[in-house]
């Protein structure tokens, strides 16, 4: 049985030298009460809170989790994220392909000896690809959160975007555990459908030797409720709680690296390429 290491070096701290957003420091990210981003963000939050119930979300793992939509390699997909601005985020308003590179090097910087964590970082957000294959975006990107129990506070616009949502109003799913038991595990809870889920499951699908705790930062890194706000304790068992360390410090390259300083991606690609040879090589069932 592999032993679980109980988090990072809690010394490793993300350190502020590293290039944020110009004239923005870390208090000013994830801004949802103002800013430029603010309408197109709200209004992908509020198609989100409407659509994603619990029937909606076994429907994706149906058409989903089997990955019979494509075959190309890790690269590929990241390419592909040229073509992606995600609209939910409020901090950044270019293609997601450049987010992949800053979270990595940053990561890289402070952990050199984890190549693993870096290339993590580089693919956390390629499962948005799905976007690019008909899925709306609502169904793709923002924060996650558990359906089939009730919506806690820590959602982002919870208490203005749910009213439409039926789960809501319904009493069997509407109490804090809902269909689940105390302490289930979050990987036995069903999460609002996006990119997190979806990689995770390609990763699995595909067998890459990602070690476990770089497969929780893939399928839960937008669990803000959870491992920002503390939100849905309850659902977690002892593995969770030891794995959150390790989410927790993948947050901070995947949200402070934001910067419009654009990285040299040709550059960076025959490093990164290496790590993808390592650990998904060649080409993967989508």
């Amino acid at each position: 049985m592999r032993v679980i290491n109980l988090g990072p070096d809690p010394s490793l701290a993300y350190r502020p030298e590293y290039p944020l957003q110009e004239g923005k420091d870390k208090s000013q990210f994830r801004n949802f009460e103002s800013g430029d981003l603010f309408e197109r963000v709200f209004n992908t939050y509020k198609l989100m809170h409407k659509h994603q119930t619990l029937d909606f979300v076994k429907q994706k793992h149906a058409e989903w989790a089997g990955c019979t939509h494509s075959r190309m390699t890790v690269m590929e997909s990241i390419d592909r994220l040229d073509q992606l601005i995600d609209e939910s985020d409020p901090d950044v308003d270019f293609p997601n392909s450049f987010h992949a590179f800053q979270t990595a090097e940053g990561i890289r910087r402070e952990h050199p000896d984890k190549d693993w964590f870096q290339l993590v970082g580089l693919i956390h957000d390629i499962g948005k690809i799905m976007a690019l294959w008909g899925e709306p975006q609502w169904a793709v990107v923002g924060d996650t959160y558990p359906v089939g129990c009730r919506f806690q506070n820590a959602i982002v616009f919870r208490e203005t975007t749910f009213v439409d949502n039926p789960d809501d109003k319904n009493s069997s799913l509407n109490t804090e555990c809902g269909i689940y038991e105390t302490h289930c595990g979050l990987g036995n809870v069903l999460m609002s459908w996006g990119h997190d889920e979806y990689l995770y499951q390609v990763m699995k699908f595909n067998k890459c030797p990602i070690p476990e705790e770089g497969l929780y930062m893939i399928r839960f890194h937008s669990f803000y409720p959870w491992h920002t706000h503390g939100n849905y304790m309850h659902l977690c068992n002892e593995k969770d709680l030891k794995m959150l360390p390790w989410v927790k410090e993948f947050n901070k390259f995947d949200l402070y690296t934001k910067s419009t300083d654009l990285p040299d991606v040709e550059q960076l690609k025959p490093y990164y390429q290496s790590l993808i040879d390592k650990y998904c090589p060649g080409v993967l069932s989508w």
